[in-house]
């Protein structure tokens, strides 16, 4: 089982590092500790810093106070990659100016400066090859732009650009968010030889499993166990179950404790109203009485100091204990009552060949590889609820995204987030015949993106734009139940983390007025911890609409209990698995 670890040689020490936001709320606070220099994943709940920590040991971000020691280079994958699509994959490796100069010396250019530029890296073409080879990728990928790959691609050239680079110390923050079943794969072969120190802020359990160690940030403290996940999980629950026996024991004693000084404050204050009437009833000599009442009073005042000391130790012991034990919070999700019956008709899905009718508050999945159009279908039906003048944009803040194809490697717009499975051009020809047909336009749709969000208005302000007609008041009180709470209501959505910016989004499209009738879900899991996954998971199995999701994490769609999961292939043909 595992056990806390100390190392004696590290990659990256934190010394009481701190940070606050520029409205002065703390992210971290005096955070010290140490990660080793083999494979360490970062787990810790949804808001608890894991990227902004990051982001500090890479640079990106400066201490408020506190240093960060790091005895290498550190190379950096942050959890939202921003890319321009026109960019060539091998600028996105990092290796254009040596690979255009050795392309350019080849041909027979004899520039100095390529010969410059190449250093010793003469055979970095072969390199690079070899590099996408292992994370599965074609070799021609080297000449294609960062448009032509799915956001998944783009996340496996990136990560295999850092090996490439051979960087000492890498920080990978969710780098499965955007895999599919099969890059997930690729990745975690790349993670098993990785050389070099790597630490990974994750929520996949299957890639945490990979670990030598966990490191978990808990209330700006930062504890580091050996071991992976699982044996981590092992010794935390094992901790907290003998914390909490610790409390109930701890609380009785102070209870008997406190007990014990009542019957003795009782009894002293019987002997003092006895005293009292033989006094007043003279039945002794008034010296002696004196005598008597001031041996009482030392005696009654050691007592009451020694069961009043005996409480408070207890006090004391009690509230130790009481800190060991978690009181984490959970996100209280509670869907509003859509109001559709089982014979009401949703949404038809098909490919020209056959179609399948959601109907009624049916859960309906839609798994596929990256690319090959899963998100472009979820957009054309939201955008169909748009187009026949419903009020889709409403719940979902995300219509102008439907609008186009995120898969259409022409879409307006140099830059994209490549954030999602779908995010740039499709792998694989868009199938012209697929239908997604809506039947109401009561819709609300979360892409995986999250990105239905003003970047610089305050939280309460988006939600507001959903919900115009609900008092700022009471859009506070619901936002809290997502433990969206105090000064994070008011900072601006750029300023979230990626958990904070899912839950602001799923709130924006639940507390929406009228509650849709379908909620569409595009990797809600990404971002999620687990407990706060589980948190969905009991509100999708409530909620008395239809739920149309897509996603790759097996053990989230099996926990649905979901009517219906349609398959989209290569060919963008559909079929129905189970």
């Amino acid at each position: 089982m595992s056990t806390p670890t100390t190392f004696t040689s590290a990659a990256v020490t934190l010394d009481r590092l701190t940070f606050a936001w520029a409205d002065g709320s703390v992210a971290l606070d005096a955070v010290s500790g140490s990660f080793g220099s083999g494979r360490t994943g970062l787990v810790g709940r949804n808001g608890a810093g894991k990227s902004t920590l990051l982001r500090l040991i890479s640079g990106d971000l400066a201490p408020t106070s506190g240093q960060i020691i790091r005895t290498a280079d550190v190379a950096y994958l942050p959890q939202r990659l921003t890319l321009d699509t026109d960019r060539r994959v091998a600028e996105l490796l990092g290796i254009a100016a040596q690979l255009d100069a050795v392309r350019a010396i080849t041909a027979g250019d004899v520039d100095p400066a390529h010969f410059d530029a190449v250093g010793d890296d003469w055979d970095i073409e072969a390199r690079a090859e070899v590099s996408l080879a292992e994370a599965g990728l074609d070799p021609s990928f080297l000449d294609r732009t960062v448009g032509e790959l799915s956001g998944g691609e783009s996340v496996l050239v990136a990560i295999a650009g850092i090996r490439l680079r051979r960087a000492p110390i890498t920080l990978l923050d969710e780098p499965t968010n955007n895999l599919d079943r099969v890059a997930r794969g690729r990745l975690a072969d790349m993670v098993r030889g990785w050389k070099g120190a790597l630490i990974v802020v994750s929520h996949d359990i299957a890639l945490l499993e990979l670990m030598d160690d966990t490191a978990e940030l808990y209330g700006s403290s930062l504890s580091v166990f050996g071991g992976p996940y699982s044996e981590w999980r092992a010794w935390l629950d094992a901790e907290q179950e003998a914390a909490r026996q610790d409390e109930r024991d701890a609380t009785q004693a102070f209870k008997k404790e406190k007990r014990q000084r009542i019957e003795a404050e009782t009894k002293l204050a019987h002997r003092a109203s006895f005293a009292k009437k033989a006094y007043e009833n003279k039945r002794e000599p008034k010296i002696v009485m004196n005598g008597r009442k001031m041996a009482a009073q030392v005696s009654a005042g050691r007592l009451r100091t020694e069961v009043a000391g005996k409480e408070e130790t207890a006090r004391a012991a009690m509230d130790a204990a009481g800190r060991r034990v978690r009181e984490d919070a959970s996100m209280k999700i509670e869907l509003p009552d859509s109001g559709v019956s089982n014979s009401r008709r949703i949404a038809t899905l098909g490919d020209g060949t056959r179609s399948w009718v959601v109907q009624g508050p049916e859960r309906v999945a839609l798994i596929g590889r990256n690319g090959v159009g899963k998100t472009t279908l979820l957009r054309r039906l939201v955008a169909d609820a748009d187009l026949t003048g419903g009020n889709a944009s409403a719940s979902s803040g995300n219509v102008h995204l439907a609008r186009m194809d995120p898969e259409d490697s022409s879409a307006a717009g140099a830059h994209s987030r490549v954030e999602g499975a779908d995010a740039a051009a499709s792998t694989f020809p868009i199938n012209p015949e697929l239908v997604a047909e809506a039947h109401t336009d009561r819709i609300g749709y979360l892409s995986q993106r999250v990105d239905g969000l003003d970047e610089t208005a305050s939280v309460v302000e988006n939600i507001a734009a959903a919900a115009p007609h609900v008092p700022d008041k009471e859009l506070r009180n619901r936002l809290a139940r997502f433990l969206i709470r105090g000064a994070t209501m008011d900072r601006p959505v750029g300023a979230l983390s990626g958990g904070e910016r899912f839950r602001v989004a799923l709130a924006k499209l639940l507390l929406a007025d009228p509650p849709p009738h379908l909620v569409v879900l595009d990797e809600p899991t990404n971002n999620l911890d687990l407990d706060t996954a589980d948190q969905l998971v009991q509100a999708l199995l409530a909620y008395r609409g239809a739920v149309l999701v897509v996603s790759h994490d097996d053990v989230f769609l099996q926990r649905l209990e979901l009517d219906l999961t349609l398959e989209l292939d290569a060919e963008g043909q559909l079929a129905q698995i189970g």
